[in-house]
């Protein structure tokens, strides 16, 4: 075997070492303590404030669990919650929910009956495009980014809001386009993803 070859073999069985889920005890117990506010069938007890996590980009919950930790994103719940989580437990609870099944038509059912009313335009609202970049064609998330199809209209429409106005910068990009985008389009853009 070759140098390389050896070099290659002990990097791949370090990553998948690394890569093994290893949900111990603790770990279930936290993902259990989820369903509080998540739900313990995948939506939320109160969606216009909590996200859907089942099913959610794995990338994206370990992202957001490690801001929360670090207070580079703000919410009081969530960050008392993810000081209790070990660095090293966050990878297999993200896996966890990652795995689960997005619940179905989650943001029309759980939201409250203004809302459940709203449904997807016909088209695209403008400005969707550059969505696309991340949050993938069908906005259903992925490396880099989270799943916005079927988030409640209430969630989707605080969040950007609060990037426009820079209340939240846990990401770099998101800022500079939230401020891009009228007030009507993020309106009507998270009217649409509600939708999904």
């Amino acid at each position: 075997m070759t140098k390389l070859a050896l070099l290659l073999a002990c990097l791949a069985g370090a990553t998948f070492t690394a890569l093994k889920p290893a949900v111990g005890q603790n770990v279930d117990a936290q993902v259990q303590s989820c369903a509080a506010c998540h739900g313990e069938n995948g939506v939320p007890a109160d969606p216009k404030i909590t996200p859907i996590i089942w099913g959610q980009a794995e990338y994206w919950i370990q992202k957001a669990l490690r801001s929360y930790k670090t207070g580079e994103r703000q919410n009081p719940a969530m960050q008392a919650v993810a000081q209790s989580i070990k660095i090293e437990d966050m990878r297999p609870i993200a896996r966890h929910f990652a795995g689960k099944m997005w619940p179905e038509n989650s943001a029309k059912t759980a939201s409250a009956p203004e809302t459940s009313a709203r449904s997807a335009p016909a088209a695209e609202p403008n400005g969707m495009a550059v969505c696309k970049v991340c949050h993938q064609q069908n906005f259903q998330g992925g490396l880099p980014a989270p799943r916005l199809a079927g988030l409640s209209y209430e969630y989707l429409i605080a969040q950007m809001r609060a990037f426009a106005d820079d209340q939240r910068t846990d990401n770099e990009d998101m800022p500079k386009i939230m401020k891009d985008v009228s007030a009507s389009d993020r309106d009507a853009i998270a009217r649409y993803l509600a939708g999904l």
